[in-house]
């Protein structure tokens, strides 16, 4: 067989990165909204502050993700 050579799967603990980093996002996100939903049932006056705080939850967390899939591309194709 020609080709490329096989590596041997030294970029495993990669995909685990990325899978961790995908679930957490998600979980963080959840966490942001369903916070969201908590303060408006208690307090349903603040709906506009706790919808801009909401928004910017959303993107710090998403931010995090961004930078943690910049973090696995730069260890896959500098290391």
């Amino acid at each position: 067989m020609s080709g490329m050579p096989h590596n041997g799967g030294d970029r495993c603990p990669l995909g685990l990165l990325e899978t961790t980093m995908a679930g957490t996002l998600r979980m963080g996100i959840g966490v942001v909204f369903g916070s969201l939903i908590l303060g408006y049932a208690r307090n349903p006056t603040l709906k506009q502050q706790l919808f801009s705080y909401a928004i910017i939850g959303f993107a710090l967390t998403e931010a995090m993700g961004l930078f943690c899939l910049m973090m696995a591309f730069i260890m896959m194709f500098a290391l």
